[in-house]
């Protein structure tokens, strides 16, 4: 859609983010932040959501599989022109060069995740003791398979959704509530 229509694409994903910067991280995305910074190296943050509210509630290290829509990249591979020169304003902007095209830096039907944020978060589900698996159907994968993994090599996990999910069967618990309501009582300590 992006290459047929770009200016069509771009100006959906402005909105968005104007949506998205309107909306501030509820109680669970603050209380994992607190939890990190008062146990450091305890805790990684995973996600799927491209809307950034973990890295605004101070979750400096969270691992964002599908891109942030605040941020930006190249269409096509860049050329030594793109990074030398500021992008030409426009919807969407574009090399004044080559003309290629800048586009949201989320991850769209069809593509690979980033692969160092997949490694990452594999190496995590693989490392940690405990998997909190907040607010997901569990039908996206390769995300749905970290807890998979995560159980694979031992850890606990847990579900946190009001509905039941795709991964209900991994877990050891599922705890039907809202990440904003479970998560700082669970977190607290």
């Amino acid at each position: 859609a992006f290459r047929a229509d770009p200016q069509r694409v771009w100006a959906w994903y402005r909105h968005r983010r104007e949506q998205i910067a309107a909306i501030e991280p509820n109680a669970g995305h603050r209380s994992l932040a607190d939890y990190a910074r008062r146990h450091p190296g305890r805790l990684t943050v995973v996600t799927q959501n491209v809307d950034g509210l973990h890295q605004r509630a101070g979750s400096v290290d969270a691992i964002a599989l599908h891109g942030n829509i605040a941020q930006d990249r190249w269409l096509d591979r860049p050329r030594p022109c793109c990074d030398a020169h500021a992008p030409e304003p426009g919807e969407p902007p574009r090399c004044p060069v080559c003309g290629n095209l800048l586009r949201p830096d989320v991850v769209w039907f069809g593509e690979m995740l980033p692969p160092r944020a997949l490694a990452a978060a594999e190496q995590a589900a693989e490392a940690g003791d405990l998997m909190l698996v907040v607010g997901t159907s569990g039908l996206v994968y390769p995300a749905a398979g970290l807890a998979h993994v995560a159980r694979r090599h031992g850890a606990m996990v847990v579900v946190i959704n009001p509905s039941a999910t795709e991964l209900d069967a991994v877990a050891h618990l599922c705890l039907r509530a809202r990440a904003a309501q479970c998560l700082p009582p669970l977190l607290a300590g």
